[in-house]
Order: C-alpha cells, then sequence, then structure tokens
C-alpha cells in the first residue's frame, strides 16, 4: 500500500480531502482481494461512476473513501439491489450535511426490495413444498414398481 500523501502531492483531485489524513491508498490487486472480487469487476464499478481511485500513471490507486463505497455497493448487490439503484443511494451522501435525503431514499428503497424478497421467498417455499411432495410421489412410484419388478 501507497501513503495517501505521495499521491496528495499531485493535487487537483477529488479525493484531496481524504488524502489529507495520511490513510493509506490501496492498489487495485490489494482492493480486490480484500473484497473478493476481480480486477474486472473493480474496472466496472469505476467505469459505472461508482468508484473513483487516484491515479499514478496508469496505477489505480484506492482510498478509503472508495473501500466504503465498495462495502456499500457489495452490499447493496447482495440484497437485489440493482447498480442504478445503488449509485442513487450513495451519491446523496453529504459529509457536511445531515443526509436525511439519503436516509429517505435509502429506507424507502429498502423497503421496497425487503418486500419483493419476501414475496420471492414465499415463491420460493411455495416450490420448494410442491417440489418436495413430486419428489415423495415419485420415490413410492420406483419403490412399488422396483418391488413388482423383484417379485415381492
Amino acid at each position: 500500500m501507497m501513503n495517501m500523501q505521495v499521491a496528495a502531492a499531485r493535487g487537483g483531485d477529488s479525493h484531496d480531502l481524504a488524502m489529507t489524513t495520511g490513510d493509506p491508498l490501496m492498489k487495485i490487486g490489494d482492493m480486490a482481494k480484500r473484497h473478493g472480487v476481480t480486477l474486472r469487476t473493480l474496472r466496472f464499478y469505476e467505469d459505472k461512476g461508482l468508484l473513483s481511485p487516484v491515479r499514478d500513471g496508469s496505477t489505480r490507486l484506492y482510498t478509503r473513501r472508495d473501500n466504503v463505497r465498495l462495502k456499500l455497493i457489495l452490499l447493496g448487490r447482495k440484497v437485489g439491489f440493482s447498480l442504478r439503484e445503488v449509485k442513487q443511494m450513495i451519491d446523496l451522501y453529504d459529509p457536511k450535511g445531515s443526509n436525511t435525503r439519503q436516509l429517505k431514499v435509502t429506507l424507502e428503497k429498502s423497503e421496497k426490495q425487503l418486500a419483493r424478497l419476501e414475496k420471492q421467498r414465499s415463491l420460493i417455499d411455495e416450490a420448494i413444498g410442491e417440489l418436495g411432495q413430486g419428489i415423495d410421489v415419485v420415490r413410492s412410484l420406483l419403490s412399488e414398481r422396483q418391488a413388482s419388478a423383484t417379485g415381492a
């Protein structure tokens, strides 16, 4: 990992405030390994505007902010949010504000997603029940046919 002050000396970047803290920068491979994602995934999220690593030549250097954003992206994806929804919620964050709007939007989207997931779970539980019953019928038929084939 590199020290953020090295990159801060380059100046003029949106990460200037974060870089003055002395937090370490992480190279793309370290970031990928830490979060269990591929390099391609990180580049994809960068292309979509979800992450914005500092550049040192062609090297991507991720800040603490990027690390937190990636955690939120992965959590959002895990619970079924689209990348667009995740970006909308994350982009509402204002480090100097109360973030009331962000919290309201996140709550609204989360409640809707929870309802969708509960509906999916209900449908899956129903399908599992029907499949289990079907398996029981097939086992019974198979058992009967095997018994009659052996003459028992």
